[in-house]
């Protein structure tokens, strides 16, 4: 158990150096690519107004996503309905809509638990 510390610990140190030495080259190298994507000054209050947007975005958007999450609810209602015409496309669509929501749930329940597989909280 020792000997495999001291090997973490040793590829900890190389990674370290590594970073080090390559990691400015590696910064000036991603912002000259993305450099379109940086707002001008990159102050504190130009990040404070990006987030502000991108929250009020986000919530201008759900009544569009909640128009959508409706119409999927009524095709399915369709579907079963007329079940005896259902098809193996439709079937297809049925259930990678069910495997969706469920999706959804785990998310939803990793997230309350404070983005946690297991529950325990460190």
């Amino acid at each position: 158990m020792a000997s495999k510390l001291l090997q973490l610990q040793k590829k900890a140190a190389d990674a370290t150096g590594y970073a080090a030495k390559h990691g400015n080259a590696y910064y000036k190298q991603l912002m000259e690519q993305n450099k379109q994507y940086v707002q001008e000054p990159p102050t504190v209050e130009k990040c404070q107004l990006l987030s502000n947007q991108l929250l009020y975005t986000r919530l201008a958007s759900i009544p569009g996503r909640r128009e959508a999450f409706w119409k999927e609810v009524d095709y399915l209602k369709q579907l079963w309905k007329n079940k005896e015409e259902l098809n193996i496309e439709n079937a297809g669509i049925a259930a990678l809509f069910g495997l969706e929501c469920f999706a959804w749930f785990c998310a939803g329940e990793i997230i309350g638990r404070g983005f946690t597989i297991t529950g325990y909280h460190v």
